[in-house]
């Protein structure tokens, strides 16, 4: 597992479910809310600046997400993306990078299109059993509970980039 790690260049995200908890909050006003992790952001942060491209890959569409994706350094957003695939070989085509170079987070059915054809697959324990079958690698924490920040470090702990990443806060 750590070798499929290891290769992964550009890791894309799920949003609801990977990123949040999947919960969806709206206010009175109609608002769409989400609430996001910030030791996940961080890890993001970390994970962008050791080498790896980001992308999010999310069948919603909202504003919250852009801003997070703006915020973070996100390299590829595609939102409503009801079919992944598509979304994904377009991201391909615009990374300018080859399957056995990704990676993806998911957690529901509707990733396992993409889940299916990456170099190193992801899900949080609280997707459906079909879905962990197909993931390379299951985290201990939940969806916006620690997930991401989880995978980011195990990715650049397999990429030999972690060490130097913490290296200023020990110091």
């Amino acid at each position: 597992m750590t070798d499929m790690a290891k290769a992964v260049r550009l890791m894309i995200f799920d949003v609801d479910g990977v990123m949040t908890d999947g919960s969806l909050y709206y206010s009175d006003a109609g608002e769409e809310l989400k609430a996001f992790n910030s030791l996940d952001g961080h890890g993001l942060k970390m994970l962008r600046a050791s080498g790896v491209k980001l992308a999010i890959i999310t069948g919603r569409t909202s504003l919250l997400v852009e801003k997070r994706a703006k915020d973070l350094g996100v390299d590829f957003l595609y939102q409503g993306a009801h079919d992944k695939r598509a979304s994904y070989e377009d991201l391909l085509l615009a990374a300018g990078v080859g399957q056995d170079v990704c990676g993806f987070m998911g957690d529901d059915v509707i990733d396992l299109p993409v889940m299916r054809r990456v170099a190193f697959a992801v899900a949080v324990p609280d997707s459906p059993e079909l879905v962990r079958k197909h993931a390379h690698y299951i985290t201990g924490s939940s969806g916006g509970r620690g997930a991401v920040r989880e995978v980011c470090e195990y990715l650049m702990q397999a990429q030999g980039t972690f060490d130097a990443a913490m290296a200023p806060y020990l110091a």
